[in-house]
């Protein structure tokens, strides 16, 4: 069989024919009935009848008819992530997507993607999509307390998973880092070096995420005794802006000795105007950083900073999300991603 296989032009059978459920069914010698059932992830069939359908169509190419799915099913087997687009993690949007790209391996779905770049539009991505059933479920990114995105899901019972969480009373399935852990570990470590003045360098306070590593982050430093301020007018400012004011941190008489930073790029920039300032990170000031992919460590290898394996979150969010699709209580699908401390220094 694998030599007929391999002959196959993507999406067409021998003979430039288009590739069939059919198609599949003689190639493997099993019925039109039990392709068809495998195709859409059919649980009561053996794993080894699924493997053999799933590497005949990968082989022959077999690309669904979404239309026709459409059609007989009221599916689209489409998942779409609405991504912000003004997302100021390092790398936080290819992992993201390859996490659900992985998790979707094996399944029924496909993945669109959908980046807005200004978040006011998003809202109405939505509306589109749940006026025109172009996914079967969403995933969407960076959500507000009273997210408007995720009441227009609540309201039309939309299948959704959210990566961040909100302020609703209806319950509604998230995934989130657990950024009151991650504050919290973050003034203890600089608390264990010495620090008695720490500031919190965070960037949009239209996020759940910000008002939750605040609250954590003052309820932490009083816990521990030391000094909290936040740096103001961080709030969209380009990496330029975010340099000088460290250049002003450091010329600052009353400048803080530990400083958290929730984000990569403002922790590149941040040091950048420190260190041009004329501090040196680890003697004169202390620093923590969330840390979301591998290229802050290789520029600056002895600053602590805690992790968020947004690859693993993207992975958890479609797994929620299909379950949701599934019919799962919303209930049993919230869940919360630990920090991971790595103390360099």
């Amino acid at each position: 069989m694998s030599s007929k296989l391999s002959t196959a032009g993507k999406g067409r059978a021998p003979g430039n024919q288009r590739v069939t459920l059919r198609t599949i069914a003689d190639m493997t010698g099993l019925s039109l009935s039990t392709v068809s059932l495998s195709l859409r992830g059919g649980t009561t069939l053996k794993q080894e009848t699924r493997d053999k359908v799933a590497e005949a169509a990968k082989a022959l190419g077999y690309i669904p008819d979404r239309a026709g799915v459409r059609l007989r099913t009221g599916k689209t087997n489409v998942l779409a992530l609405v991504l912000d687009g003004a997302e100021d993690s390092i790398d936080f949007a290819r992992q993201m997507i390859q996490g659900i790209g992985n998790a979707i391996k094996g399944t029924r779905y496909h993945l669109t993607v959908i980046p807005e770049f200004e978040r006011h539009n998003s809202a109405d991505t939505i509306r589109y999509i749940l006026d025109n059933r172009t996914a079967d479920g969403v995933v969407i990114t960076h959500t507000g307390p009273r997210d408007k995105r995720v009441q227009m899901m609540i309201d039309a019972d939309f299948p959704f998973v959210s990566h961040g969480r909100t302020e609703f009373y209806t319950p509604h399935p998230y995934h989130d880092f657990h950024s009151e852990v991650f504050a919290t570990m973050a003034v203890e470590r600089l608390a264990s070096k010495g620090c008695r003045q720490v500031m919190l360098v965070i960037g949009d306070d239209s996020t759940t995420n910000y008002h939750n590593i605040v609250t954590a982050f003052h309820k932490a430093a009083a816990r521990m005794g030391v000094e909290a301020r936040i740096l103001e007018g961080t709030r969209g400012i380009s990496p330029a802006e975010m340099r000088k004011m460290g250049m002003a941190l450091a010329a600052d008489g009353k400048r803080p000795d530990g400083i958290i930073s929730d984000s990569e790029m403002r922790t590149i920039a941040l040091v950048g105007g420190l260190q041009e300032g004329g501090l040196t990170l680890g003697r004169d000031l202390q620093l923590v950083y969330k840390q979301t992919s591998g290229i802050l460590p290789t520029l600056f290898p002895h600053l602590d900073s805690i992790r968020e394996d947004v690859f693993a979150a993207g992975g958890e969010l479609t797994r929620l999300l299909i379950r949701r699709i599934e019919g799962a209580e919303v209930e049993t699908l919230q869940t919360l991603a630990e920090p991971q401390p790595h103390w360099r220094s």
